[in-house]
Order: C-alpha cells, then sequence, then structure tokens
C-alpha cells in the first residue's frame, strides 16, 4: 500500500476541512499497483456502510487511465454499480485492455470485493484533435459562489447529518437545498450548486477528471426527490446509484468553480433518472452526466 493510501484510510473528515480533507481525497485516488493491469485502492476508515458511489467511479477511472498514454484524455465513461461496495476491505480493479487504436484508447474496468464483482466501468480516451465546435449556454442569473453560502450553513438547524461533516469538495447551493424546499412546499424542475475541490489540486488532468467523476455522485439524485418533497435524512427513502456515464467535453480544473445544473426528466418503477451539466465560471460547458438510481420512498 502506498503512504498516500496508508493516509486515505485514515478518514476524510478531517476537522475544519479544506485543504487537509482534499488531501485525503487525492490519497484516495492513489492506487496501489500490485500486478500489471491490477490495481488497489482503500476506502476512508469512517464510511457510510456502502461505499460512496463517486469513490468507486473515481478510483476504477484512476486504473483506467494509468495504463493509457497521458496524451489521450478521457472524454466518457459508462458505468454500473452492482454490488454496494464493503468500506473496510480494499477494492481491487481489474484493467482490460480493450482497444489501443490510432486515436482512441478503451478500457474496462471491474471493481471486486469478496470475490465478486460490485462496479463496472468503461471508458474511452482521444487524442486532441481539431474539429466543428459548439456548446450550450450557462443559465442566466446564477450569482457567484463567493456570495452564497456554504454547505455547512446551509445545514446550519436542519438534523440532516451527513451534510454538516467537512468534505473534500466545497458545495454551495444556488436554489433552496431540497431539506428546505421539502419544508416550504415549493418541487422545483431544476437543482443547481457551485462546486470546486475545497483546495489546490495537482497538475495532473485525469486527476481533474477523476475529481470531477467523484463529485458528480454528489445532489444528482436530489434533481429527483426535490420535486417529491421528500429528502434522505428526513424521510424514509432507500436509495442507491443504478448507473452513471459521464462525457468530457473540455479541459478543467476541478478545484476552480465549476456549476451542477441537473434536472430529473423521469421518475418510475422504483427508479429515478437525472441529467446534469458541468459549466466552468466563464460559461464554458465542460462536462455532461446522466444517472439512474433506485429509489424507494417507504
Amino acid at each position: 500500500m502506498t503512504e498516500l493510501a496508508r493516509t486515505a484510510a485514515t478518514a476524510l473528515e478531517v476537522p475544519g476541512g479544506g485543504q487537509p480533507v482534499l488531501d485525503r481525497l487525492i490519497a484516495l485516488l492513489d492506487l496501489e499497483k500490485i500486478e500489471e493491469n491490477i490495481f488497489r485502492g482503500v476506502s476512508p476508515a469512517h464510511s457510510p456502510v456502502r461505499v460512496f458511489g463517486g469513490q468507486v467511479a473515481g478510483q476504477a477511472l484512476v486504473a483506467a487511465g494509468r495504463t493509457v498514454p497521458e496524451e489521450r484524455r478521457v472524454h466518457s465513461l459508462h458505468a454500473y454499480f452492482i454490488r454496494g461496495g464493503d468500506p473496510s476491505v480494499p477494492i481491487v480493479y481489474e484493467v482490460d485492455r480493450i482497444r489501443d487504436g490510432r486515436s482512441f484508447t478503451t478500457r474496462r474496468v471491474v471493481a471486486i470485493q469478496h470475490g465478486k464483482a460490485i462496479f463496472s466501468l468503461s471508458a474511452s480516451f482521444q487524442k486532441d484533435e481539431p474539429g466543428i465546435e459548439h456548446a450550450e449556454v450557462m443559465p442566466e442569473g446564477v450569482p457567484a459562489p463567493e456570495t452564497l453560502p456554504t454547505l455547512v450553513e446551509r445545514a446550519e438547524g436542519y438534523e440532516i447529518g451527513a451534510h454538516a461533516r467537512p468534505r473534500p469538495i466545497d458545495l454551495r447551493y444556488v436554489n433552496e437545498p431540497p431539506w428546505v424546499t421539502r419544508e416550504t412546499g415549493e418541487r422545483p424542475a431544476r437543482n443547481q450548486v457551485w462546486m470546486r475541490a475545497d483546495g489546490k489540486l495537482p497538475d495532473d488532468q485525469l486527476l481533474h477528471v477523476c475529481v470531477l467523476t467523484y463529485a458528480s455522485d454528489m445532489t444528482l439524485l436530489d434533481s429527483v426527490l426535490a420535486r417529491h418533497g421528500v429528502y434522505w435524512d428526513t424521510d424514509k427513502v432507500l436509495g442507491a446509484s443504478l448507473d452513471h456515464a459521464l462525457w468530457f467535453h473540455r479541459p478543467f480544473r476541478a478545484d476552480e468553480w465549476f456549476l451542477y445544473d441537473s434536472a430529473s426528466p423521469t421518475a418510475s418503477g422504483a427508479r429515478g433518472l437525472a441529467t446534469g451539466r458541468f459549466f466552468a465560471a466563464d460559461g464554458t460547458l465542460i462536462a455532461t452526466v446522466v444517472q439512474e438510481g433506485l429509489l424507494r420512498v417507504l
């Protein structure tokens, strides 16, 4: 196990948050190579019952990226959450080198615990090429992140548990959070939050992409629940990510502010679908996400 991984195993929660918490996330993403195409990752010591989906997705993308030439950037990933991960034991990531073409590289990763697959990911990488360009524009009238209260400030006075602890991602709601709209009776069609890594990241593009992948599993399914006036910690909601897809359109830094604009087009059969767009602070569309989640409201 690497020294960074040993540090990661202690916990993500560090009093005060900021760079120390982010350093723990960087450590979690620093996988140990145990054999060709095989890597091992750990979870924080003080974890929930299941491994956070963003963590296993980010670690799997690290495993894939470490088998690809640095000049090829990941442009898409498609993943399935198969079983809940056990945070008390390491996760083994097996990489299958599907194809190495002249322009594109394809990798498949399976995350294994207790001899069974808990997660699978396919990712495609491409060398930089010129071409036609266009993009949707950022929603208008969004206040600057510095003018908005922190997540801890938003959570003050509410019994929402996990939101009060320090996180590696600085997250600031643009609209009222779902635990507030649940009480006010609002049923917002969109959920908007500013995000950034809560500190400074190294100049490693793959790491920035993996941090955004980690963050993309935060708040996305809130856009489903908010439309029905329910929330994780205040109602009896059993939920889990089922599948997750991300497309990376342009280079970015995950330690600079980006707007996460998400909505839910449909929910049925105890499943909810959510879509999201990531915009850099200058309005550039940097990534798009789609996720379906299991949502049982008891």
